[in-house]
């Protein structure tokens, strides 16, 4: 049965200002206002890093990702492209290098760098103290990668070093949520 039948005499489909709105797509869900106090959020770490997922895919509704990371000196992730999420890095404290098209920029506290989906990038701290950032990702979804492939963080210990990682394990479940490993341009 159609949504234009007489069962619906008084059923308009186009609103005030002419726009269809009851075609095509579904009516997306009302969404709660979220607060995830400093320190809370789903906590993992990965590559050496320790990441707090502060807001997921569902949460969201599909439109954002977004993550709290403590890079320790030596901490990132290998070069890695992610296929369908543009991730943009802001760092709160410490040093990064993050390194993107064959260029390396040197991010220091309330620098800014966006990478769009599809283009090889990592993120090392060369510094001696740990670095802190924020990392959205649009849309969501590389969060689930977060918490499927990090492990859960044991409180008064770092992270291990990215060496002690299951690497194939965690390629895997990369490539399971789009996130590709790429290789390291020879220099």
């Amino acid at each position: 049965m159609s949504q234009n039948t007489t069962t619906h005499p008084h059923h308009h489909d186009h609103d005030h200002d002419g726009h269809d709105h009851h075609h095509g797509q579904p009516q997306q869900p009302v969404r709660d206002v979220l607060h995830v106090p400093a320190g809370e959020g789903r906590h993992v770490w990965l590559s050496g890093d320790a990441y707090t997922v502060k807001l997921t895919h569902e949460e969201s509704g599909g439109s954002l990702t977004f993550l709290e990371a403590s890079v320790p000196p030596g901490g990132g992730p290998p070069l890695h492209i992610h296929a369908d999420a543009d991730e943009a890095f802001y760092l709160l404290s410490g040093e990064l290098d993050i390194t993107a098209r064959g260029r390396t920029y040197a991010v220091r506290p309330g620098d800014f760098v966006f990478i769009p989906k599809g283009t090889a990038h990592r993120f090392r701290n060369n510094g001696i103290h740990t670095a802190r950032q924020l990392l959205l990702f649009s849309p969501s979804g590389v969060d689930r990668f977060f918490l499927e492939a990090g492990s859960p963080p044991v409180p008064g210990t770092p992270p291990p070093p990215p060496e002690a990682e299951d690497l194939p394990t965690v390629v895997a479940i990369g490539e399971r949520h789009h996130l590709f490993q790429a290789a390291e341009d020879p220099t």
